[in-house]
């Protein structure tokens, strides 16, 4: 014998999509105009997830994905097999940790002495020089850096500029491009000065946002310039810094590709190959393993979501707001 129908959780789930209907209807135009971004959301970035079974089959291009033979995790053992990969974790790891870091404080500092300059003109200037690297594409902008960094050809090539001014106090030209000890570095800053303009655009709109009166305030009391810097402006923007970093945490296995792929060559793949283009050559630069480059891509992408929950979760037990 079966129950009758609870009548009042029917009623209310008929109020409740009365409700919805009714807010739809009210605010119809405001979804109409995110209509069109929501689309493109789910076919661009959700659709093609079905691509992640991927990493669980032996993928045959005459069967195509779904129709491929399952193979459970063994494409995974293969990647912690695979002295490579471990090898580009490491760089991809080094790498992310000192952009994070000197990335973070050197556009921090850049922001702070952008927001002190009283010459409009000056700091018009350096505003514009910090932010142009930015609009270039990294081809172009790894372009440049070979070129400045440039070695003495047979040919009777002076060099780039670095190696030109290194010449001109006597010493000997250092061919950068080729030096494993050195790629590292040489990442870190051409990503330092192409994206820093960006970073301090975000802090000092946050500090466009900090009440003038504190600074009267404190002023009145006979705080100097540093003193405000450092108990008012840092502490205001310290939500913005917070959020910046947990959103670049959350790359923090995977390097940039565009950058890497345009700096790099075989002389230095033992300290600049990174898991991107490890992936990237194991698949559509060469190499057929995509089954492989899916299973360490899904691997990232759980890492990286773990880091944002973890980092998120801290910050939020020193009353720092997240990203959620």
């Amino acid at each position: 014998m079966h129950n009758p129908p609870d009548a009042s959780g029917v009623r209310s789930q008929r109020t409740w999509l009365q409700k919805l209907l009714a807010f739809l209807k009210r605010y119809w135009f405001l979804y109409l105009l995110v209509l069109p971004g929501f689309v493109f959301m789910i076919v661009f970035n959700y659709g093609p997830m079905y691509g992640i079974q991927l990493a669980f089959k032996d993928y045959h291009a005459n069967l195509g994905i779904w129709g491929s033979p399952w193979v459970g995790l063994e494409h995974f053992r293969e990647m912690i097999a695979d002295a490579n990969f471990w090898r580009a974790a490491k760089n991809t790891l080094i790498i992310n940790g000192y952009n994070i870091v000197f990335k973070t404080t050197f556009t921090i500092f850049l922001a702070l002495m952008l927001n002190e300059l009283r010459l409009k003109k000056v700091k018009s200037c350096v505003q514009t020089a910090a932010y142009l690297p930015y609009f270039l594409s990294w081809v172009i902008f790894a372009g440049l850096v070979q070129v400045f960094l440039e070695y003495p050809s047979s040919s009777g090539s002076s060099g780039g500029v670095i190696n030109q001014v290194i010449t001109f106090f006597g010493g000997e030209p250092i061919n950068f491009l080729t030096r494993p000890d050195l790629f590292r570095a040489i990442v870190v800053i051409s990503n330092i000065i192409k994206n820093a303009g960006y970073g301090t655009i975000v802090y000092l709109a946050s500090m466009s946002t900090i009440n003038p009166a504190l600074y009267e305030a404190a002023k009145m009391d006979g705080s100097n310039r540093l003193q405000m810097m450092l108990h008012i402006t840092i502490p205001a923007i310290l939500p913005t810094i917070v959020i910046l970093l947990i959103l670049d945490l959350s790359s923090l296995f995977s390097a940039n590709f565009d950058q890497i792929y345009n700096l790099y060559n075989n002389y230095v793949l033992s300290t600049g190959d990174v898991l991107s283009t490890y992936i990237y050559r194991i698949s559509l630069g060469g190499g057929t393993s995509f089954e492989l480059s899916t299973a360490i891509n899904l691997v990232l992408q759980v890492l990286g979501l773990i880091v944002v929950l973890i980092t998120n979760k801290f910050v939020s037990k020193l009353d720092i707001m997240g990203i959620f």
